[in-house]
């Protein structure tokens, strides 16, 4: 029977990537979140609107899903403290529940189902809470505090080896797009040169902390899930994904500011998030002045504001000390990468081209 993949967070950075690179490999998808995903090649997808949360709509929804094969696993609650919600009870549970919601109604009708792949990330190593080993490796899991990832984990291994299907973990490090509305720290930089270009302030870099970091494109973990869900060297096992470069902040700075065409400034140190929400005003200026897609700067950056101020370090001593070993995944087959500029650059310039930002003015 041909493959068929239901992706859970289908409107977020990595559902939006996921969607489109199983449309482009044949698979027939089924894309599930609270609001339809606008798909940057504008083809169509069957469509299902269910708050995960809501264990009765859920299983409504799926259990005529009979001829899935696959599921794609990409939602995730955050809280509006985003980092401080990393560490919470009500996010962890919360988080747990939604996973339930949909693993066992679709496991329960779904003869022919194969194959589930869910998205983790460095948190499972602890990297918001203390140094973790250098490199990480997938062995190096932190299993002493509280994680929503470890819980999925074990729920979906035991529902595997109880109901006959196999599951991918996949560990990306910061995951970059071109997907508005979500845990993106890239339109929350175009805002963020936007209006200081819109005010006649120079684009410096507004973190903290000089360090070395790594980071993950939306397409290639995308392209990992899908390689994952027919790959028998994959089944059961986790994955760290990375580039497979390495990057700094102020290095990069230069090449964003060319590609958002904003004049660039010696560091300033600021809060993204504090600023971004003292200039809603000027960004509504700003889309109106170009047409731009949304004059909701919410909208357009989502939490992505909150993590880059993490992201970049801002007010911190240092930046975090992670980086992860992704020998296991090219041991296992999966080899490509992307150059980490050529990343950020072809995301921020899609974001131009689709209206979300304004051009570069040369």
């Amino acid at each position: 029977m041909p493959n068929k993949v239901l992706v859970t967070g289908a409107s977020g950075l990595l559902g939006v990537a996921a969607i489109e690179k199983f449309l482009s490999a044949g698979w027939q998808v089924v894309g599930v979140s609270r609001r339809k995903p606008q798909l940057p090649s504008g083809r169509e997808i069957g469509f299902l609107s269910v708050d995960l949360r809501d264990a009765d709509a859920a299983h409504a929804a799926f259990e005529p899903l009979t001829d899935l094969t696959h599921i794609a696993y990409t939602a995730l609650y955050e809280k509006p403290g985003l980092v401080e919600g990393w560490s919470s009870r009500d996010q962890i549970d919360t988080n747990n529940t939604m996973l339930r919601n949909v693993v066992e109604p679709i496991t329960r009708v779904a003869a022919n189902f194969r194959h589930i792949s869910i998205l983790q990330g460095t948190k499972i190593y602890g990297v918001h809470l203390h140094p973790i080993p250098i490199p990480a490796r997938e062995r190096d899991v932190d299993p002493g505090h509280a994680n929503f990832f470890l819980d999925q984990e074990k729920y979906i291994r035991e529902m595997g080896a109880g109901r006959g299907f196999t599951y991918t973990a996949l560990r990306p490090q910061l995951v970059t797009g071109a997907t508005p509305g979500s845990l993106n720290v890239l339109p929350a930089i175009g805002a963020y040169a936007a209006i200081r270009r819109e005010l006649g302030e120079p684009f410096g870099f507004p973190g903290g902390p000089s360090f070395v970091w790594e980071a993950a494109d939306a397409d290639l973990v995308a392209d990992v899930m899908v390689w994952a869900a027919t790959e028998p060297r994959a089944a059961d096992q986790a994955f760290n994904i990375t580039n497979g470069d390495v990057f700094e902040w102020r290095s990069l700075w230069p090449a964003l500011a060319e590609t958002l065409g904003a004049a660039p400034g010696p560091d300033t140190p600021t809060s993204v998030a504090a600023y971004l929400a003292d200039h809603t005003a000027d960004w509504a200026r700003v889309a109106a002045k170009y047409d731009l897609r949304t004059p909701d700067l919410r909208d357009l950056v989502g939490y992505g504001d909150q993590h880059a101020d993490f992201a970049f370090a801002y007010g911190a001593p240092a930046g975090p000390r992670a980086f992860v070993s992704t020998v296991k995944l090219r041991r296992a087959g999966f080899t490509t990468a992307i150059d980490t500029e050529d990343s950020f650059r072809n995301a921020l310039q899609s974001l131009i081209d689709r209206k979300f930002l304004p051009p570069a003015e040369k």
